[in-house]
């Protein structure tokens, strides 16, 4: 569960909004509903939540969820359409080298981003991973398998949140930041004898 929600990072900007924000406020504003629905009647919440009508009476849930439908309601639609709006104007002659020339099928965008690796898989893969995962585990975490699948997660995890993979599929994001981790990882491990998510979190 931990690898899946570290590997959203590989996502663009509204959709990773979307699951880092976006749901966690309508299961909030879900639940809100549902308490208030059994204190008055469903109409009275709707109406009171989409400014149709006034709350009625003096229930508390439903002035707040009024309030929630004067504040967020306008600021989160028009917001996602401000963005939305900017990013295709900033798009428009703003081609990543990646991409050029690609065509991107319905099955390509519709499907579902990977997951970052589980470096116990790497231990009976490739001649590369075999000699990553050696030096990575072995040298840099003196043989704590946790703690550096922890750390390759939060490397990988924030590699793919930098400027440089904005601009790419959500694929090749985590593709290509999960190679650049293997080799900046190993080149570090193999030259100072550490880690860099444990050196910057002393």
């Amino acid at each position: 569960m931990r690898r899946v929600w570290r590997s959203r990072k590989a996502l663009k900007g509204v959709t990773q909004w979307v699951l880092d924000w976006g749901v966690p406020m309508a299961v909030g504003l879900g639940v809100l509903f549902i308490f208030a629905i059994r204190a008055h009647s469903p109409g009275s919440v709707y109406g009171a939540f989409t400014l149709l009508n006034p709350p009625p009476g003096h229930v508390v849930l439903l002035w707040v969820a009024s309030l929630l439908g004067w504040l967020l309601v306008p600021a989160i639609i028009g917001g996602f359409a401000g963005h939305v709006i900017a990013e295709r104007i900033s798009r428009v002659k703003s081609i990543s080298t990646n991409t050029i020339f690609r065509q991107r099928r319905l099955r390509q965008r519709i499907r579902f981003p990977g997951l970052i690796d589980d470096l116990t898989s790497y231990f009976h893969g490739t001649y590369a991973q075999q000699g990553f995962v050696d030096v990575w585990v072995r040298i840099a975490h003196r043989n704590d398998w946790s703690r550096a699948q922890d750390h390759w997660e939060v490397f990988i995890r924030d590699t793919m949140s930098t400027q440089q993979y904005a601009h790419l599929d959500r694929h090749e994001c985590l593709r290509q930041a999960q190679n650049t981790g293997r080799f900046t990882l190993k080149f570090t491990a193999l030259s100072s004898g550490s880690c860099i998510v444990c050196e910057r979190r002393r």
